[in-house]
């Protein structure tokens, strides 16, 4: 686009009109519904602020609108850790589920309380779920929510989404809120039904593979590591989360995220009972064909934040919220055998193998059956017709079997007394639903293993999928993750898919991961019953790997959350002589580990929970948690008896409230410094 010839100081004045001005109209677009300019007015001024920047480049802004382009692509994608978990929700497919729910609620907590908070219903968009990170209203970074605890970093790709801001509108009411701290928002990125028709199109004419559905339309765009092909799919975004912000209620959240510049659902709504959240959900359902995006149930949270808090986790889903989903699609197919897979820890895994068929969008051929009891309770049969659900990217689950369609030629499945891999023999302890393969050095669970350790949320070598692994087991030059350590250029390029260039890349990937943190090496070691939540656990217990070899089981099941079962597991692996020395090999070889900073004891902070609430004076919210770690406390994100200080500075919310009725001691920021010396 030609432009007028105009000053410098002109030009200024222009650009930073423009700016301002596309923002307002982005935020009439994306968030209000209620566009005030035809498209082609919008293309017009963002051509002409483009042309200003080109020609003065002296004005680069990296919050301007026409960054909104993408950068250069990226090799691999980076993973951080998310500060809070991003946990999933437990389902409910009925209004008896549903009653269940708020029963279970209200021996906790007391009917009274939930009716007095009421529900917050929201359209639970079939997307993919993303944090936002700002940081004084800018955006920072954008993960992928990943395992729940690690997610792939796509801040270059999000930054191309029109819909979510690059920075926060500072005219806004509720910007005092967020101005001077670090807050995520967190949603769904969709892809409205719309695109996804004109993609999968485009793709049929260019001979490509069609999208399954617009879920793995939007999964698949957002993963690119090229921006600009992210650019050109279309996405849109709805935010459901907001943490780092103090608020009564989660309906008030969903205001200050629409406040801020991002959108949220209009169609979400306050319900005060089951009743009404049960009309609402109907005329969902009736509204669903013809929304512009595609959507799979409703999420009903508990209203009110503080009674939220107060009624906790179980396992990894919150009390205080459910996924009503619409009820599962069911089809039947023929269950055509019974493989068994050995998992890394030696664990013999039945699968259905199916007669392919179309469920919820996608092809399916195969189906878990858990284990051999499993099987047994729902008498399951090789050749059975069978009942098979899937609700949305669940994973195909068989309901039961129509034995009135049985013809005598069924046969009943037992678990094989010899590995399929190996041919040892098939153990099971007592009290144990599970079958292991007796073999430790069984060619599967070596394979397991190693596909465990390089993962992303262990080692993330790049480059070392299932079928390079293979390929190196089966050659000879990998028996165990340290080997891979001792690879070198002149072992890869004589192999089949190796060439100068790929060995060279893996070997690079191989060296690059050689620093690792010391959560992602325990977790890699694959030890029975360890997560990344439990890996994590003990790295800041511990603080290095010498530590928690040397711990004791008692030291070990005193921490929270580790039970005795993984207590023991825990203990019992680092007792093994063939652990440790592959354990020792692995850092001879090279890798070195992060080791987490050992607290230093202050005696009114170790040992003690910390919650904070509220805008502190002069420390960010992360760096006083930093500090209460550095001394030996706990840090918390709710308020409860076992709370011993709640630290409250500015705007402190229904935290501060909590801890008086409970009685905790609340203290300044001053106060909490004082600890710190």
């Amino acid at each position: 686009m030609e432009i007028e010839k105009i000053s410098k100081a002109e030009a200024k004045v222009r650009i930073e009109k423009l700016r301002k001005y596309i923002e307002k109209l982005r935020y009439e677009y994306h968030v209000l519904d209620d566009p005030s300019v035809s498209d082609s007015q919008w293309d017009t001024l963002m051509r002409e602020l483009v042309a200003l920047e080109e020609a003065h480049p002296e004005f680069y802004d990296s919050d301007s609108p026409s960054q909104k382009v993408g950068g250069e692509p990226l090799k691999k994608f980076e993973t951080a850790a998310h500060q809070v978990p991003m946990i999933s929700l437990n389902d409910a497919f009925d209004t008896e589920e549903m009653n269940e729910w708020y029963e279970k609620m209200a021996r906790l907590v007391g009917k009274e309380s939930i009716d007095r908070s009421g529900f917050f219903c929201e359209i639970k968009m079939d997307g993919l779920a993303i944090e936002l990170i700002y940081e004084k209203g800018r955006l920072k970074q954008a993960l992928t929510r990943g395992d729940g605890y690690i997610g792939e970093d796509i801040t270059n790709n999000i930054k191309t989404i029109s819909a979510i801001p690059l920075h926060l509108r500072q005219d806004s009411v509720c910007w005092p809120l967020v101005s001077n701290k670090t807050i995520e928002i967190r949603g769904e990125i969709y892809m409205p039904t719309e695109s996804f028709e004109q993609l999968n199109l485009k793709n049929k004419k260019e001979g490509k593979a069609p999208f399954a559905n617009p879920r793995n339309a939007a999964a698949g765009s957002v993963r690119q590591l090229d921006p600009k092909v992210t650019s050109s799919r279309n996405l849109s975004f709805m935010g459901y989360a907001l943490l780092g912000v103090e608020k009564k209620t989660h309906e008030e959240l969903h205001q200050v995220i629409k406040d801020l510049g991002l959108p949220v659902n209009k169609l979400n709504k306050f319900c005060p009972d089951l009743k009404s959240i049960f009309k609402l959900w109907d005329g969902w359902e009736e509204t669903r064909p013809k929304l512009p995006y595609q959507i799979d149930g409703m999420v009903v949270n508990i209203n009110d934040n503080r009674l939220y808090d107060e009624l906790g986790s179980v396992g990894k889903s919150p009390r205080g919220a459910i996924a009503y989903k619409w009820p599962a699609e069911e089809v039947t197919t023929k269950l055509l055998d019974i493989e068994v897979r050995v998992g890394r820890t030696g664990v013999l895994t039945p699968t259905a193998i199916l007669r392919p068929v179309e469920v919820a969008g996608s092809t399916v051929s195969r189906a878990t059956l858990h284990n051999a009891d499993e099987i047994g309770k729902k008498d399951i049969r090789i050749g059975d017709t069978v009942v098979l659900r899937k609700a949305g990217d669940v994973i195909p689950e068989i309901v039961k079997p129509i034995k009135e369609l049985r013809d005598g030629h069924e046969k009943i499945f037992k678990m094989p007394a010899n590995c399929p891999q190996c041919g040892s023999p098939v153990v099971r302890k007592e009290g144990e639903v599970a079958y292991r393969c007796a073999n430790s050095r069984c060619f599967a669970v070596l394979f397991r293993s190693l596909e465990h350790f390089v993962s992303k949320t262990a080692f993330d070598i790049d480059g070392l999928g299932p079928k390079i692994i293979e390929q190196l087991m089966n050659e000879g030059l990998v028996k165990d993750a340290a080997d891979l350590f001792t690879l070198k250029i002149g072992d890869l390029e004589p192999l089949e898919r190796f060439a100068e260039k790929s060995a060279q890349n893996l070997i690079e990937s191989i060296e690059n991961a050689k620093k690792v943190d010391l959560a992602r090496f325990i977790f890699a070691l694959g030890i029975r019953n360890v997560g990344i939540e439990t890996a994590i656990d003990l790295s800041s217990r511990f603080h290095s790997l010498d530590s928690l070899i040397g711990a004791k089981k008692e030291e070990i099941n005193n921490l929270r959350d580790i039970g005795p079962v993984v207590a023991e597991s825990i203990y019992n692996f680092f007792q093994d002589k063939k652990n440790l020395n592959l354990i020792d090999r692995i850092l001879k070889s090279g890798v070195k580990i992060i080791e987490r900073e050992k607290a230093v004891t202050k005696a009114q902070i170790a040992g003690k929970t910390f919650v904070f609430t509220g805008s502190l004076p002069t420390l960010s919210r992360d760096v006083a948690k930093d500090l209460v770690r550095k001394y030996g406390g706990n840090v918390s994100e709710s308020v409860s008896k076992k709370t011993d200080y709640v630290v409250a500075g500015d705007e402190a919310g229904s935290k501060l409230e909590k801890a008086k009725d409970l009685g905790v001691k609340i203290l300044s920021e001053g106060e909490f410094l004082k600890f710190t010396k």
